[in-house]
């Protein structure tokens, strides 16, 4: 297992946003998290990412506490990516990638050969060669997530933490950065854990889809198991009819 957690509880103030949670993650797949506004999926993202500590319960990575990790020793292991970006002005396409190798060299290491290596991997299994003297603020929000993405890719992580890459994104790029993490997962055999609101990405993209309601789990399964139109309404408490695409062959959820 990548992840376990075993009861824990996030409180803040008199809101609990994550209830006696229990859940093992394992490597190699992609696990979409989907539900509610407020359901907890960003929070439960923030804890595995060590962004938050939990008010009680243990979270372990790799079998060992993830706060006993250490920052550098983590962030070779677990890249994260927030669903509010940073600011990069002044900043080019080049030096965001590079920011991915600070794990491996601190802030006075040198960037070596190796360094330059992940890097120049990362903008080609990215596709971004053609961006990489541009600045990231010129960039369009499809071309800016790839960027993102090739600066984790960069990070030469384990698992990659995505909380709503394709927020704001149209549907041509969330399919494009959604087919770019997919590629990555099958490719590298890298572990990924994404939060998305559509459950018609997270089926036709993950392995595995976890649905968090008040911060608990209330189902989990495979995508087939899940795009059913009784779980759709036990998740999202509304009728969802179910059709089959004609052309791919994904199943998809409509409002009834």
């Amino acid at each position: 297992m990548n992840f376990k957690l075993a009861g824990v509880t996030l409180r803040m103030g008199d809101r609990t946003l994550l209830d006696t949670f229990s859940l093992d993650l394992p490597k190699g797949t992609t696990i979409g998290l989907i539900g509610h506004n407020g359901s907890g999926k960003s929070t439960l993202l923030k804890i595995l990412a060590n962004q938050v500590r939990p008010s009680a319960g243990r979270v372990l990575f790799q079998g060992k506490p993830l706060h006993d990790w250490g920052a550098r020793r983590l962030a070779r292991k677990i890249a994260y990516l927030p669903q509010h970006i940073p600011a990069t002005s002044g900043l080019l396409v080049r030096e965001l990638v590079a920011l991915g190798r600070y794990p491996w060299h601190g802030a006075l290491g040198r960037f070596g050969a190796i360094d330059r290596d992940k890097v120049a991997d990362a903008v080609a299994l990215t596709d971004i060669g053609s961006l990489t003297d541009r600045l990231v603020d010129t960039l369009s929000g499809g071309e800016r997530q790839r960027v993102w993405l090739a600066m984790l890719v960069a990070q030469d992580a384990e698992c990659l933490l995505l909380d709503e890459p394709t927020s704001a994104l149209d549907i041509s790029h969330q399919i494009d950065v959604l087919s770019l993490v997919q590629k990555l997962s099958k490719d590298r055999g890298l572990s990924v854990v994404l939060v998305l609101h559509d459950v018609n990405m997270a089926a036709r993209f993950c392995d595995e889809i976890i649905a968090l309601h008040s911060g608990k789990i209330v189902v989990r399964g495979a995508p087939e198991g899940i795009m059913t139109p009784k779980q759709l309404q036990f998740i999202y408490g509304l009728p969802m009819e179910v059709m089959i695409h004609p052309t791919t062959g994904h199943a998809i959820a409509v409002a009834s």
